[in-house]
């Protein structure tokens, strides 16, 4: 009797291939939620003491495909990264890469002057600054010694 390794791992495998192959027979063709939102671009925010910067990896997506938006205390970032129609998509081997359009949200804090927003976009990363209110900024107070 040969003896056979168990892989655990292998039957989990098997399932993530399964449920994947649901949800692409049910999203074929069509324009449902599930399509929409393909991908989600990693984000990493920060702040000093005069601004809040947002960094978002959108590589091979074209500065007219993004759209920024501040309203009520909220930044949307809204794009689409399009797929290259010249490549026959039955020759590929493997396509990893996320399609599609994505969107995301942020709630700015009350700290930020949403009237001075600098958007940058240089490599495939969209740097956003939000400077903050004056008022909100730190001040040095100069300590005066009684004589």
């Amino acid at each position: 009797m040969p003896i056979t390794r168990w892989d655990p791992f292998r039957d989990v495998i098997a399932l993530q291939h399964r449920v994947n192959s649901l949800f692409h027979d049910f999203n074929e063709g069509s324009d449902s939620p599930l399509t929409a939102a393909s991908f989600v671009p990693p984000v990493d925010i920060y702040e000093d003491a005069e601004k809040v910067v947002l960094k978002l990896e959108a590589p091979g997506i074209e500065e007219k495909d993004l759209d920024i938006r501040v309203e009520n205390h909220t930044l949307t970032v809204k794009g689409e990264r399009k797929f290259e129609k010249e490549e026959k998509e039955e020759n590929f081997h493997r396509i990893e890469r996320r399609y599609g359009s994505f969107f995301r949200a942020f709630t700015l804090p009350s700290t930020v002057d949403t009237e001075h927003v600098d958007a940058k976009y240089n490599a495939g990363v969209l740097k956003l600054e939000l400077k903050k209110k004056p008022e909100a900024q730190p001040k040095q107070i100069k300590v005066n010694v009684a004589a």
